[in-house]
């Protein structure tokens, strides 16, 4: 077992226990909230799930900036994951959130909250990058011009991020603050718990997803280095009935 699948094989499992401890504690240790009950339960994975998604798109633009200054591809592939694993989780977010935006105030979607709007616009912005990136047949362009997407959308996503934090009037609850928020002690830690379980998830999927593209570029090289022998083998026999 070589050394990068035994990482791969530990970092699994490390996810597995932390998100299977972090539901106990979803379940069965945070206490009801008294005015939402149980459906504010959704709060534990919607809100992991959003920051999760919005730091992606961040590390995206950070791997942009790798590949533009080495031009290696390993940080083209990383950048590609990334905002292809954010836009993932932000649909799960979006989905969790709907949900619990209808049951707390009976409306699956509020265009007059900024939170909400701000990160639908960052999700739309990163529905770009693939069509831009795969509109481009030359690798080295594609990579470059998608590099330059994702640092440019990456240094979005922050300053989005504090404009909307300043705004006055807002629905959705603060419930994160330099403080240490308004959540009790059993809330911040079930929080805190669910916030590391799908980070380790987001690592998790994307290092299989890379795993998964270096095998398919190692296919496709050694079935090109086939067909090449194949296509000199004939040419030696005919020359050489014998």
């Amino acid at each position: 077992m070589t050394t990068h699948v035994r990482h791969l094989l530990g970092l699994t499992i490390a996810t597995a226990v932390t998100v299977t401890a972090a539901l106990v504690l979803v379940f069965f240790y945070a206490p009801l909230d008294a005015n939402q009950g149980f459906v504010q339960k959704i709060f534990y994975i919607h809100v992991p799930l959003a920051i999760v998604s919005l730091v992606g798109y961040c590390l995206g633009g950070v791997f942009g900036i790798g590949y533009l200054r080495t031009g290696k591809r390993v940080w083209d592939m990383r950048s590609y994951c990334a905002i292809h694993m954010s836009l993932i989780f932000s649909v799960g977010g979006i989905i969790a959130g709907s949900i619990w935006a209808k049951a707390s105030w009976g409306h699956w979607w509020l265009w007059s909250e900024p939170t909400l709007v701000s990160y639908l616009i960052v999700i739309l912005l990163f529905c770009t990058y693939q069509p831009l990136r795969f509109s481009i047949e030359d690798p080295e362009r594609q990579a470059r011009y998608a590099a330059v997407f994702a640092v440019v959308a990456g240094a979005f996503v922050p300053i989005n991020f504090i404009v909307v934090r300043l705004s006055v009037a807002y629905v959705h609850p603060r419930i994160l603050n330099l403080q240490g928020g308004a959540l009790p002690g059993s809330m911040k830690l079930t929080f805190y718990l669910s916030l590391l379980g799908v980070a380790l998830l987001f690592a998790t999927l994307m290092k299989y997803e890379m795993a998964s593209k270096e095998m398919r570029i190692e296919t496709r090289r050694l079935r090109r280095a086939l067909l090449g022998e194949d296509a000199v083998r004939p040419l030696g026999r005919t020359a050489s009935p014998s």
